[in-house]
């Protein structure tokens, strides 16, 4: 037999095996039931390994698809989609829609696939499975089951916690549990497999101690809010565990921050030495669920795309631009400048930029061959878009193999960066400041990899403290379109709602156009309000729309859950 040695040959062994359902009629259903959970499969450690190979890709394809950044960014204000999607855009979202539901099915798809993932191994497991494999397999299914059921309980508040759904196929009594409980159970799952995880990958892209770690850091800072002494702080035990985990995973883990931020979404990237976390995607045609659809959706045109380029309507908000240093209000209607972070460019294209590593189709008179380095067109009228640019990798002949809706490139969870964040924000605490030394270094850390100079006074070069308003500004534009912006809101609603709401209601959600100095590589952009669209630029976040609602369709199916939560034991 051919030696098994990368996660992603696992992932293509795993499909003529089981093909997994990418989609459930509803939360309770019962997983599917085919060759890989038969007694006949989990006889040796490939055949295991090959079993969890799916818990990176297939299981999470509809999260990926469009929850990612629906939810992640559409909601949060980083970006917005002027056409489709407008639900999320226009924090509107009500328990009949469609991307709604969705996003609820595919977070319970990955609860039940690591459900059955954990009862198929502990059931059908040989003698010929290592103990060491068995439990690095069960602690995979149990950390992705917490992290999917973090993005549950941080989405639509009370949710059922469900550890074997084989348990509730006939069960109409299930329950919602309230939001502390469900904190608790995922702090509880994530603990439980840090020592059942390696230090080091036991195949590249598989999770290690120190994604479990890290995510640690993220729930205890989160968690900090929830369970805060009174309003407006935060549990001090938990911001110093989500410190204490942060720093155990910057010094240990052996990840880096990659010297230049763009590289981050050069493909090849994957599973690079700053990644921590990553859904794991690979180009196989005719097998649905284990390739990364979202570039189709984010490709502004088929001229750099596979057939596809539906994103055209898709773009920065005009509140994420005003974001970037250097770029400036002038009056209510207008933005200018120009930006020395590197950020800008890796994460929206703007019209005249130019990317060498995308091809281009163009006219022939424009270029003899029918194609060119992309360069971002500036296609004039009184509404244009600073379209997406992080997962856009180009053409086929780009990354070695693509075609519509079949990309190969892995989509972020966690990347160390946020290590450095999360560790200056839980030094902050409940402070309106802090010049701590290791929290300002963290914190430049990421800010000067993006091209800025370190935090400083202009005038006398002394540090600036660190607020607040400074770590989360960061975290918007480190994270932008990595689906994290609406999360951090989230955390901030727990213990200041009315500042999570004053942040999504003063952000510009409308159309405006575009232009620049030169075409192409400006040097300065103009971005000015179109001034015939003058509604649905702003949104009214509120205790009432805040959170999700539980689609109706899970409702008519399991009416109790619209009774009041109750804790998990």
């Amino acid at each position: 037999m051919k030696n098994i040695n990368s996660l992603k040959y696992l992932i293509g062994l795993v499909i003529p095996i089981a093909m997994l359902a990418s989609c459930k009629k509803d939360f309770l259903e019962k997983p599917p039931t085919d060759a890989i959970v038969d007694a006949g499969f989990y006889k040796t450690d490939e055949q295991v390994l090959a079993g969890t190979a799916s818990l990176y890709n297939r299981v999470w394809f509809d999260y990926n698809d469009k929850a990612y950044y629906n939810l992640g960014d559409f909601r949060s204000g980083t970006a917005y989609s002027a056409y489709n999607d407008r639900g999320n855009v226009l924090f509107n979202t009500t328990a009949e829609n469609g991307e709604n539901n969705a996003s609820w099915r595919a977070f319970f798809n990955v609860v039940a696939q690591s459900n059955m993932s954990i009862v198929n191994i502990n059931k059908y497991a040989g003698e010929g499975v290592s103990p060491g494999i068995k439990k690095l397999a069960i602690a995979e299914a149990r950390f992705m089951r917490a992290v999917a059921y973090r993005y549950l309980v941080m989405n639509w508040g009370e949710v059922p916690i469900i550890t074997n759904n084989l348990d509730h196929l006939t069960d109409t009594t299930l329950r919602k549990n309230t939001i502390p409980s469900v904190w608790r159970f995922i702090t509880r799952e994530m603990r439980a497999v840090v020592d059942d995880l390696p230090t080091v990958a036991l195949q590249p892209g598989r999770v290690t101690k120190w994604s479990a770690e890290g995510m640690l850091a993220r729930f205890y800072l989160t968690r900090a809010g929830l369970e805060s002494s009174g309003a407006g702080t935060r549990n001090q035990t938990f911001l110093d565990s989500a410190k204490y985990y942060a720093q155990r995973v910057i010094t240990n883990s052996g990840t880096q921050l990659l010297p230049k931020y763009e590289d981050l979404f050069k493909f090849p990237y994957d599973n690079n030495k700053e990644s921590l976390f990553e859904l794991q995607w690979v180009y196989q045609p005719n097998s649905w669920g284990v390739q990364n659809s979202m570039p189709s959706y984010f490709n502004f045109s088929n001229d750099i795309a596979n057939g596809d380029g539906w994103g055209g309507d898709k773009s920065a908000t005009w509140w994420m631009l005003s974001q970037y240093e250097g770029i400036q209000a002038s009056g209510d209607t207008m933005l200018q400048g120009r930006t020395l972070d590197q950020r800008l460019r890796a994460t929206f294209m703007l019209p005249g930029a130019t990317y060498n590593e995308i091809t281009q189709t163009v006219p022939l008179t424009v270029n003899a061959s029918g194609k060119q380095k992309l360069v971002v067109p500036n296609t004039g009228g009184d509404v244009n878009f600073a379209y997406i640019k992080k997962y856009v990798v180009g053409k086929s002949e780009d990354v070695g193999g693509a075609a519509q809706q079949y990309y190969p490139n892995n989509t972020y969870m966690m990347r160390l960066a946020e290590m450095y964040l999360i560790y200056a924000e839980a030094v902050l605490g409940n402070s309106a400041s802090t010049t701590d030394a290791t929290a300002l270094e963290y914190f430049n850390k990421v800010h000067t990899r993006s091209g800025l100079a370190p935090l400083s006074n202009p005038t006398t070069g002394a540090p600036i403290p660190l607020t607040f308003d400074i770590i989360f500004k960061e975290r918007v534009l480190e994270f932008a379109m990595e689906s994290m912006a609406w999360y951090d809101l989230v955390s901030l609603h727990y213990y200041n709602p009315q500042k999570a709401y004053q942040i999504l209601n003063s952000q510009d959600r409308g159309l405006f156009n575009i232009r620049t100095d030169a075409f192409p590589n400006p040097t300065v952009w103009t971005f000015k309000k179109t001034t015939w669209a003058t509604t649905e630029r702003t949104i009214n976040a509120n205790s009432g729309n805040f959170r999700l609602p539980i689609p109706s369709a899970e409702i008519s199916r399991a009416p109790n859950l619209t009774r009041p939560a109750v804790d998990y034991p």
